[in-house]
């Protein structure tokens, strides 16, 4: 087991990755306060891991409640799911909610521990490599809009995450790809030297070799909790871990959440960051043929397959959180491995890039 720490004063906590950590109870009963536990999950999971996890809580007054599976659920209506159950078990301030699942489960788990009674102690046990490296680390919670992606929510931390490498083995192969958009991530923000790990074992990757993904996640989990140990609230340099998000989430809102998954969306979404960066002048021809063929390497989308004709895209864009008095702030790459967040990029290349991106017809 390799561990870590998301350094954040009194709200720090221990990030656990490793192979069957879901047989430890030790990790999990020290982080609990109170005897009261509510695992969320859902019906792909729960078969899976929640026998498991429950195993793990003995003497502890254990509930579950078990949500539907998918982005398109992600909605206040579900979490409202999850404030019912709470209250029909009249679980109080002392308990503890465990999100077991993907991204969807954790932030909607989140959400409610940061709602409930005015918050409420969660654990994070991700089942999926997205949720893994990503959405499980760093307190950002919260449900989608009709009108736009993760625009309800909260910042609230969880008391640990655990990683059970293990949990990849019932992954598919389509969620694991979308996972490894958000790894790719971290090596063109900030982290050449991680980018080229990845270029350079991507069929080990690709093929879940054991080793590989564990140094894969920890370095994205470092790589992501020493930015957000630096910037909580997203005041600043967080926001660099929207790299190709705006894009992204536009995708997602017009297609209909569920038709590209997030980390799908994310690909496409970074490759375009990449070109109006290139458009800009930071990058070269090479340097996108680069971008492009790790993403194709590990199984993901490179272009949007469906119809948006670029107004809508223009429109999705501005109903986005990097939105700040009404201008959309991008995160654009100086070269691999170094991003910037940026407002003052030209218009007509942004418009150039999305028309080249949407296919109309």
């Amino acid at each position: 087991m390799r561990q870590l720490n998301l350094d954040l004063d009194e709200k720090s906590y221990p990030i656990y990755i490793g192979q069957d950590l879901l047989s430890n109870s030790e990790l999990l009963t020290k982080h609990i306060a109170g005897k009261q536990v509510m695992i969320v999950t859902n019906t792909t999971v729960a078969p899976l891991y929640l026998d498991k996890v429950k195993a793990l809580l003995e003497g502890y007054k254990i509930s579950e409640v078990i949500l539907p599976d998918g982005e398109q659920y992600k909605t206040l209506d579900t979490v409202n799911t999850i404030f019912s159950a709470l209250l029909e078990v009249r679980f109080d301030r002392s308990c503890t909610l465990i999100a077991l699942g993907g991204g969807v489960v954790g932030d909607m788990t989140g959400f409610a521990a940061a709602s409930y009674q005015r918050g409420v102690n969660f654990i994070q046990i991700p089942t999926t490599l997205l949720s893994q490296v990503d959405s499980s680390v760093g307190g950002k919670t919260g449900v989608n809009h009709e009108l736009g992606k993760n625009m309800i929510g909260a910042f609230y931390q969880p008391k640990c995450v655990v990683i059970d490498m293990d949990t990849l083995d019932t992954l598919d192969d389509r969620q694991y790809s979308a996972g490894m958009a958000e790894v790719i991530k971290y090596g063109l923000l900030g982290n050449i030297e991680f980018l080229e790990f990845l270029e350079n074992n991507i069929d080990g990757l690709m093929a879940r070799d054991k080793l590989l993904m564990i140094e894969a996640v920890y370095q994205s989990c470092l790589d992501k909790a020493n930015i957000v140990a630096q910037d909580e609230l997203e005041a600043g340099k967080r926001a660099l871990l929207n790299l190709g998000h705006t894009f992204g989430h536009a995708i997602e809102n017009i297609l209909g959440y569920g038709v590209y998954l997030h980390g799908e969306a994310i690909a496409v979404g970074m490759l375009m960051a990449a070109r109006l960066s290139q458009s800009e002048g930071f990058l070269s021809a090479d340097d996108i043929n680069r971008v492009r063929g790790l993403l194709e390497n590990a199984n993901l989308p490179s272009t949007i397959y469906g119809k948006i004709t670029p107004s809508d895209f223009m429109k999705s864009m501005s109903v986005d959180k990097k939105v700040i008095d009404g201008n959309i702030r991008l995160v654009l790459l100086r070269k691999l491995g170094d991003a910037f967040i940026c407002n003052n990029y030209q218009d007509i290349l942004l418009d150039q890039v999305i028309g080249e991106f949407c296919l109309t017809t």
